[in-house]
């Protein structure tokens, strides 16, 4: 895992967390849900090659 994904990652949350709060004070509570929950779904989709690669070397390593 490159330190790039985590960078990243980090810069995401921020500005997650950001846009969150700014949306809260200005009452609008469902767009920060949503804004927070594509922030999970962003990241997630950024993480599923790492998974896929990990699970594969689980597989060669036991041989399965």
């Amino acid at each position: 895992m490159s330190v790039e994904i985590i960078i990243k990652i980090a810069a995401l949350g921020i500005v997650v967390a950001l846009l969150n709060q700014v949306l809260k004070h200005a009452g609008r509570d469902d767009q920060a849900f949503f804004v927070t929950l594509a922030g999970i779904i962003v990241v997630l989709t950024w993480l599923v090659p790492y998974f896929t690669e990990l699970f594969s070397s689980m597989q060669r390593l036991f041989g399965l």
